[in-house]
């Protein structure tokens, strides 16, 4: 079926002919200006449908006409995916701003900029394009919708170009003012919309394209559905979110481009958790956002293979020259996949990956405390698979600011190089470049944030850029490293070279705060891991020694809680040579930590048997979002817990039996003498009684446990199919207190570790067939995701709800 106008690229050059004629009284006539290749529309309304001409007048008869009232608009951007163009609607609170700033914006007047989806979007209102401000992403269309149609094979509503809308909009007045309807219009690429009354409207396609296969008259023909107004189709409009901001969170990805296993980038893989945790603070944060205790939690992604497999490293280039020309696309997938692995242990490509995880977060940490100037909340970080190592050696080797800067206060600011931009360009002799930089409002301050890619774009070439960054980065450096005078743990001492630049000059007095830099230069020359033995080594010394050597850059906050998600944290630190993890350790900036995995993934390894060598501790169970444990896991627990009672009975009734088959009858006693006395009468006495006492227990034990055998079927029938609702939280309170509370370390504050998911009841049956899914499942999981808002807002002095 041939497009619409809208999406070959708007509306039409020419304005449609509108002619009002009865369609049904004279099905022959034709507009006079209409040319021969456009589709007659009485024709083809009759062969779409026969018996439309009968219910378009019944439909025509029946209503009433309503006076004209204006069509409401509602805002769209574009989305194109795999050769796939669909709408999506914003909110009615970003529309609403977007419709506002639309009737400001004169034709003369400057670009007007509007910030849409928690502003992390910028709409040019007056270019109609939508930018990204987190991440890099192509700019997208937007579009004021007022009129929307849907062919047979289409599943939602498209919207017209604003022009083409806005001539249906004309006719439509027209018709409802003068109450003549059956209006046709005519379009020069021969598409025709006929008006036959207020609730139908159609659009006619030409009959004959010569560029098409032809299909059957009947598919052909096939009109599609015009509706106006956003009112009158079947779109969810999303909710707005709340403007205040509690926490923000950044997500490393792990191995590879895709994050999942619909091949989706990590920017759509955090819109989905960043939705699900939306929504799960509107069911179990209810209360609380009514009062406006809560706002909500930004999570924005950090992308780090985009910059190891780009032009500037070139390793694909390299990688591609000595690959088998055999399976190309298995050989593709290792190369682009699972080689970052090695890359990470590379020194050259484990400094690349380090260096723009800690950039890529500072740069979006400032660019965030930016735009939301009133943010005072704090700062975790989430790390999948890889991520999660990458990040946990990044926080291994933070420093403290006593570390840092010995006897400076942590929030005074370093004394940095006093040039300026002028002369650091003089000192470089690149000159030439000055006005190149000061055109985008850059200075020393801001040309350290900048990256190599950064200044590609503003046409500097490689050799300048190199030069700059390297100037910028050794002028980086807190003064205990100028003077030469290095301060180590525990009397650690590591040699550090600290270099001059071009004119033998060292750096002095220029002051930068500490939240803008993100690389300083590493304390240690080679990460020998003697630095890590303080907290999480052996008593031998240093821990780990197959760690790569490189310079680990410094975060520009402190964060508040570190989340690792299918993490092989555990296998990296054994492969290593670290066999225990030091139960005084923590991380020097961040004082907790949550290692959460599947049961079934494959990448994810346990932290606490590191710790706690000597007690075999069972992960702590995630509960289910919904409140209690999945019914198939409820029901397994139940069978154990019941075939251990049967056997357990059935055991003690064989032991008592067998007992009273080995001891000899009372009636079996030999007579008494005359001559006993009274006491050995009375000892028998008491023997007798105590039979007969022991005979009557076991008959009322063997009757009690054929009781429960017969009576378990109800019994599990009414726990679980009557008392749901009732006994959820209760049987989560059960289980949490089964668990004796231990101590684990102070990696997690003295807290548990190791949390772990349930699986779901399809996912029981084979555990191979999801092990791979089963790695890729907590983008998803709002099990998950309510496990990070109950650690966030529990800090924030703000409990939880029972979801109903």
């Amino acid at each position: 079926m041939p497009h619409s106008p809208c999406e070959k690229g708007g509306p039409p050059q020419a304005a449609p002919n509108v002619n009002t004629q009865d369609l049904f009284d004279n099905p022959t006539k034709t507009a006079e200006n209409t040319p021969e290749d456009q589709v007659k529309a009485p024709p083809a309304v009759d062969e779409a449908s026969p018996s439309s001409t009968s219910s378009f007048e019944m439909l025509a008869t029946e209503s009433v006409p309503a006076p004209y009232q204006e069509v409401q608009p509602h805002w769209f951007f574009c989305r194109r995916a795999d050769d796939n163009t669909s709408w999506l609607p914003f909110s009615r609170e970003d529309s609403d701003k977007l419709e506002n700033a639309c009737y400001t914006v004169g034709d003369g007047e400057d670009e007007v900029v509007i910030a849409v989806d928690g502003e992390r979007y910028d709409v040019h209102v007056k270019e109609r394009k939508r930018y990204a401000v987190y991440w890099d992403q192509g700019p997208t269309e937007v579009r004021r919708c007022t009129w929307f149609y849907k062919g047979d094979k289409d599943t939602r509503f498209m919207p017209y170009s604003e022009d083409f809308s806005k001539s249906l909009e004309e006719a439509y007045m027209i018709s409802v003012t003068l109450d003549e309807w059956k209006r046709k219009l005519d379009f020069p690429n021969g598409e025709t919309v006929i008006l036959h009354n207020p609730k139908l409207i159609m659009q006619y396609q030409p009959m004959g394209l010569q560029d098409e296969w032809p299909s059957s008259p009947s598919e052909q023909n096939r009109p599609q559905t015009v509706k106006r107004g956003v009112n009158n189709i079947s779109v969810e409009i999303p909710d707005g979110e709340p403007e205040k901001v509690d926490h923000l969170v950044f997500m490393v990805h792990g191995i590879g481009p895709a994050c999942d296993l619909r091949f989706r980038s990590i920017i759509q893989c955090v819109n989905d958790f960043r939705s699900a945790t939306l929504s799960l603070l509107a069911s179990h944060y209810k209360r609380a956002q009514q009062d406006g205790q809560v706002g909500r939690v930004e999570f924005l992604p950090v992308n780090w293979h985009s910059a190891l497999h780009g032009d500037a490293t070139g390793v694909d280039e390299d990688i591609q020259r000595i690959t088998l020309p055999s399976i190309s696309r298995l050989r593709h997938f290792t190369n682009d996949t699972l080689l970052d692995l090695f890359f990470y242990n590379s020194p050259t490509y484990c400094q690349t990956i380090v260096d723009t995880v800690a950039s890529e977060i500072n740069k979006l940490h400032t660019l965030f405390k930016q735009r939301h100037s009133e943010f005072n909340g704090a700062v975790s970080v989430v790390g999948h698979s890889l991520g999660s190592l990458i990040l946990f050696d990044l926080l291994t080797n933070q420093r403290t600011g006593s570390e840092a800067r010995e006897g400076v206060p942590s929030g005074e600011p370093l004394h940095l190089n006093s040039d300026t931009l002028q002369q650091a360009l003089t000192r470089l002799g690149l000159q030439q470049y000055l006005d190149t930089l000061q055109a985008e409002n850059l200075d020393l301050e801001s040309l350290a944030l900048c990256q190599d890619d950064d200044l590609k774009d503003l046409g500097i070439p490689l050799g300048p850029r190199k030069k700059i960054l390297n100037y910028v980065r050794k002028k980086w450096l807190p003064e205990d490293f100028k003077t030469g005078e290095v301060h180590l743990p525990d009397g650690l001492q590591v040699p550090t070279q600290v270099t001059s630049d071009q004119d033998g000059n060292q750096s002095s007095g220029f002051m930068m705060q500490q939240p803008q830099f993100h690389r300083t230069q590493s304390i240690t020359s080679a990460v020998d891991y003697e630095h890590f033995h303080v907290g999480i080594g052996q008593t031998n010394g240093g821990i780990a020694k197959g760690q790569v050597s490189i310079d680990y850059p410094q975060l520009a906050f402190h964060p508040q809680t570190f989340f690792a998600f299918g993490s092989p944290i555990g296998m990296f630190l054994t492969v290593r040579g670290l066999k225990h993890i030091d139960p005084n350790y923590t991380f020097p900036t961040c004082k907790s930590f949550y290692n959460i995995y599947h049961p079934y993934d494959p990448v994810a390894y346990r932290l606490e048997p590191m710790i706690v060598t000597e007690v075999d501790l069972e992960p702590m169970l995630i509960p289910h979002h919904k409140g209690r444990k999945r019914m198939h896991l409820e029901l397994k627990d139940s069978f154990t817990r019941m075939s251990m009672d049967l056997k357990n009975n059935v055991l003690g009734s064989l032991r008592t039996a067998w007992m009273s088959f080995s001891r000899l009858p009372v009636a079996a006693l030999p007579p008494v003498d005359e001559g006993d006395t009274t006491l050995e009468r009375d000892l028998q006495e008491t023997q007798a009684s105590a039979a007969v006492t022991s005979s009557a227990k076991v008959e009322e034990k063997s009757a009690d446990f054929w009781t429960k055998i017969l009576e378990w079927p109800r019994a599990l029938h009414k726990h679980y199919f009557q008392g749901v609702c009732e006994e959820a939280e209760p049987s989560v309170s059960a289980e949490q207190t089964e668990q004796p509370e231990i101590k684990v370390g102070m990696l997690n504050g003295g807290r548990r570790i190791d949390y772990v998911l349930q699986e779901k009841p399809i996912e029981s049956f084979n555990e191979y067939l999801f092990a791979i899914q089963s790695h890729l499942c907590y983008w998803e999981s709002e099990d998950t995701a309510l496990l990070l808002l109950k650690e966030i807002y529990d800090k924030l002095g703000v409990a939880i709800e029972q979801s109903q």
